[in-house]
């Protein structure tokens, strides 16, 4: 693929990166489905060409949500660009999914991949636990508003442990790693320039097409597999799954635990238990459909 397709580089100066890229335009699906098949068939440049370059803001846009581990965005961008081409390689226009759909897992592997790499993983760890709290720490202190600088709170420390499946210590750990400021929205793209970061950032009321379609069809899939995954539960499993972590105001293990007649650390254990069978039930259900990589 790398051989067959040129594609543009982020290193000649990221805001006139930014701004070339958005000179591509969008494929329609049927356009899109027959380059898909131009490229697998017979293997056309061109085709694949056309393809990765009308998806080259999606990799953008991605690769900007990891702005805030202190690496270069422009390679950010490039590894993202890596995934996107080996995206379009693979891709299988015949099951039906739109190529931003299937391409999200490719980019977003790729980036993390070369984030990983950056880091020191010798000192930080390789473990899936562990590199499940290096992507998801902000996250996680984000939804429970551990906004706190320094050290978290205690309380902080344990329900993050708890939600991501780690230690204490290694939330402590992760978070000391972490704690650098994220890149500013209005830091200068570049040095001699007056355009900012937040002046290239969607607007809500201007949604591209192809983000929107993107994210709508990845929550459609993600919601399709849940439902999959869910038909592995049994009955009790599955009330208490989506009590606990499909509510936006989840249901107490106290009032569980008073509706089963059990005890609280009994629902607890339920509930721990479920989600591993969904998170097997949901990895198994991507892999039948190619969606993720072994």
């Amino acid at each position: 693929m790398a051989n067959a397709i040129s594609v543009m580089s982020p290193d000649g100066g990221l805001s006139r990166y930014l701004s070339e890229i958005r000179k591509f335009p969008m494929l329609a699906r049927d356009e899109e489905f027959m380059l898909a098949k131009r490229w697998k068939e017979h293997e056309d440049p061109e085709a694949a060409h056309r393809m990765v370059t009308s998806h080259l803001r999606l990799v953008a846009k991605i690769a900007m949500g990891y702005r805030g581990y202190g690496l270069p965005i422009g390679e950010v961008i490039s590894e993202g660009n890596v995934g996107l081409m080996q995206a379009v390689k693979k891709f299988e226009p015949d099951k039906g999914f739109r190529l931003a759909t299937y391409a999200m897992w490719w980019i977003r592997a790729s980036i993390q991949e070369y984030i990983l790499r950056s880091w020191s993983l010798v000192k930080m760890g390789t473990t899936a636990a562990q590199k499940k709290l290096f992507f998801n720490l902000r996250k996680a202190k984000s939804q429970i508003s551990a906004f706190e600088e320094g050290d978290l709170l205690p309380e902080h420390v344990s329900s993050i442990a708890t939600k991501l499946g780690v230690n204490e210590d290694e939330v402590v750990s992760m978070n000391r790693r972490l704690s650098g400021p994220d890149a500013s929205l209005n830091a200068p793209m570049r040095v001699d320039g007056d355009a900012e970061w937040q002046d290239w950032l969607s607007d809500d009321a201007q949604v591209s097409q192809e983000s929107e379609l993107a994210e709508s069809e990845e929550q459609s899939l993600r919601m399709g597999l849940l439902e999959e995954a869910m038909a592995e539960l049994s009955d009790r499993e599955r009330h208490i799954m989506t009590e606990r972590r499909l509510r936006d105001d989840p249901t107490t293990l106290e009032e569980l635990a008073a509706q089963y007649g059990v005890s609280r650390e009994r629902v607890r254990q339920i509930e721990v238990r479920a989600f591993e069978k969904l998170q097997k039930a949901m990895q198994a259900a991507a892999r039948e459909r190619n969606l993720v990589n072994d």
